[in-house]
């Protein structure tokens, strides 16, 4: 949630452990960070660093450092961040069994900390750094085992990317559990041996309804890496293709764009972080070949009066406003046109409103939303 939203909106950033006047510099350089004006942003960004508690302002300057720079920056910020912490909440608020450990994000006065290592994790991966990455999103979910910073949608793929294949197939094989009615323990970061068995038929139906699609594909590389081509690999494979296509291409960068559950912006991600895995010439091989998986993956026109089938992946157009539909040709989209517009402006005024929200920004005309933000015990429900 944007801090601009949520309680940290009433009481401050950290729960008001930055002062006011630091807290609207900060927000001043946000703003002008947003509008692609750097230069114009570093002024307020070094007045709101005055403040040694305003974590989030480092952060910002981070990004606009030369990436070596950027990762002592924020280094050096996640030991201010520690140590302003254990003076606030005590000496032992980072060890296991402390009253905080596992409430980290829902105690305000960490969220700021909490966002440091949020900037370290993609920092660390830009570097290469896949092992700090992977490091740092197990300790976020030590602390916050709920994962409120939406750390494991990333960790499979970036223990995979370190190398970490067993560790990556049991962390997704926990929240992909079926039945499963608590957060893992530990977020899913006590690992285990995986098993080489198949899912049940019951688990694999509640997979095609709710299953997280990149964790699916986590799993489907992860069993093909540690076995072979072998009937769990395989089941693995044709559940992640049912539940989020894929792009062909490489994206060139995250898609920071609101999402649907396993919508093209995930998938986009997904790629971003894993796609030279999957690239791999022994991987692609095995993945191309699958048959099942082929027919899958292609999709049948959205115009009803059509009935045309890709004859290969992502030969469709997706519509570009929605981006739900797809068509075959720009005259059967044309033809569908009547049918498909109340369901995509409903669509796009989703997204330009979430988008709006999660920027800080007022949203459009006409649109009504609320959001909710539970800390320190209270709860506070915001209407926009």
């Amino acid at each position: 949630m944007n801090r601009r939203h949520g309680m940290e909106s009433k009481l401050g950033v950290g729960g008001g452990t930055v002062s006011i006047e630091a807290q609207n510099n900060l927000d001043r350089a946000e703003d002008l960070c947003r509008r692609k004006k750097p230069a114009k942003a570093l002024p307020f960004l070094l007045k709101a660093m005055e403040d040694g508690n305003n974590l989030d302002a480092f952060v910002h300057a981070a990004y606009l450092f030369p990436l070596p720079q950027a990762l002592k920056a924020l280094e050096n910020a996640e030991a201010k961040g520690k140590e302003g912490l254990k003076q606030l909440l005590g000496a032992t608020c980072f060890d296991d069994g402390s009253e905080q450990v596992g409430k980290y994000y829902s105690i305000l006065e960490t969220r700021p900390y909490m966002r440091v290592l949020q900037a370290q994790v993609k920092l660390y991966f830009d570097a290469g750094l896949f092992g700090k990455s992977s490091d740092t999103m197990i300790e976020m979910l030590r602390l916050c085992p709920g994962d409120n910073t939406s750390q494991r949608t990333w960790l499979g793929s970036v223990l995979l990317c370190a190398g970490r294949t067993a560790d990556a197939l049991s962390f997704v094989k926990q929240w992909l559990a079926h039945n499963r009615r608590q957060t893992p323990p530990r977020g899913g970061t006590i690992f285990q041996s995986p098993s080489s068995d198949c899912l049940s038929p019951e688990h694999e139906q509640a997979l095609l309804k709710r299953g997280d699609g990149s964790m699916l594909h986590t799993a489907a590389l992860a069993c093909f890496r540690l076995w072979g081509d072998c009937p769990v690999a395989r089941q693995y494979l044709r559940l992640a293709c049912s539940c989020q296509s894929t792009k062909i291409d490489k994206p060139r960068g995250l898609n920071h764009n609101p999402r649907g559950f396993n919508g093209p912006e995930e998938a986009q991600d997904y790629l971003w972080l894993t796609q030279n895995l999957w690239m791999d010439p022994v991987v692609w091989e095995w993945a191309n070949n699958d048959v099942d998986v082929k027919q899958t993956l292609l999709k049948g026109c959205s115009n009803d009066n059509c009935g045309a089938i890709e004859q290969s992946v992502t030969q469709f157009k997706r519509c570009a406003a929605c981006k739900e539909a797809v068509y075959c040709t720009q005259e059967c989209q044309k033809s569908h046109w009547k049918v498909h517009k109340p369901t995509c402006k409903q669509q796009k005024q989703i997204r330009d409103m979430v988008r709006a929200y999660q920027k800080g920004k007022p949203i459009p005309d006409g649109a009504h939303m609320a959001s909710a933000d539970f800390a320190n015990g209270m709860s506070f429900i915001n209407w926009a």
